[in-house]
């Protein structure tokens, strides 16, 4: 017996209420209304700097740089916070040949006290441009600090043998720094610390100083912190919202952005968690 297909209704689609879709018509102003705000309260905190930037002063050529007119606003906003702290730079063989004599301030405003310069990397890998650093750092009136890349992979102590040979520190120089980035490739952390701990213990037996370990905040929050209690840090951090120096870091790499005259090239800047006269008696109570 045939049967008559059933068919079947499709189904009912609502409209919109008028609520709804005035509610939709707002979602876009809602968001623009957002993101309007958030730019008003960013310029409002930066309005020191901004006006700084824009303003006609005379001395201060507005030249086009690697790093963003925002940036700039950070770092001279961040150098301004931290006034009377101390500011300093840090460089390597890749800033080429430095101007030593024209390096004396950052945004022609605040001074520059205090340089960091790479001396090694890994067990045989002296930087090219070290002894001329070292000794320019001197003769300029800096306060100057030598640091080793560490390589995970490589033997800790031929590694600290390189460091010594390189590096002769005197009285007035920062305490040796060991500069810790990556995670090892061939190795547990747990040996990786063991190596870390060897390289600081033969280090500071020689020069009979507590080093500095230089690394940055993730990587000091999740493997150092905690295992390396006593020693002092210096801490890269470039949030863009992250303004102050903490308590528990002796030094802050606050950008890689900075400007400085005799530098070609972004420079590495840094702020000393005291004034100059802590600084200075620091360096000098060894």
């Amino acid at each position: 017996m045939a049967t008559k297909p059933i068919r079947r209704k499709s189904p009912i689609q609502k409209k919109p209420s008028r609520k709804t879709a005035s509610k939709r018509k707002f979602v876009p102003l809602i968001i623009g209304f957002i993101v309007v705000l958030f730019f008003a309260i960013t310029i409002y905190h930066y309005r020191d700097a901004l006006a700084y930037y824009f303003s006609f002063r005379s001395r201060h050529e507005l030249k086009e740089a690697e790093s963003s007119k925002v940036e700039e606003a950070r770092i001279f906003q961040v150098l301004k916070r931290h006034h009377p702290k101390v500011a300093g730079f840090d460089v390597s063989e890749y800033q080429g040949t430095i101007q030593w004599d024209q390096v004396k301030t950052v945004e022609d405003t605040f001074a520059l006290s205090f340089v960091f310069i790479r001396a090694t990397a890994g067990k045989n890998r002296v930087d090219k441009k070290f002894a001329t650093n070292w000794k320019q750092a001197k003769a300029n009136g800096l306060i100057r600090g030598a640091y080793h890349y560490y390589r995970p992979n490589e033997n800790s102590i031929k590694q600290a043998e390189l460091f010594i040979k390189t590096v002769h520190l005197l009285k007035g120089d920062f305490p040796p720094v060991l500069d810790i980035e990556n995670l090892p490739k061939t190795q547990s952390v747990d040996s990786l610390k063991v190596g870390l701990k060897r390289w600081l213990k033969k280090v500071e037996d020689h020069y009979k100083v507590k080093p500095i370990i230089y690394s940055g905040e993730r990587y000091y929050k999740d493997f150092l912190k905690d295992d390396f209690k006593g020693y002092p840090f210096w801490i890269a951090n470039y949030n863009f919202f992250v303004e102050n120096i903490k308590d528990d870091w002796l030094f802050w790499q606050f950008t890689e952005k900075g400007t400085i005259p005799g530098i070609e090239g972004p420079v590495d800047l840094n702020i000393y968690n005291g004034t100059p006269k802590m600084l200075n008696y620091q360096v000098n109570s060894k």
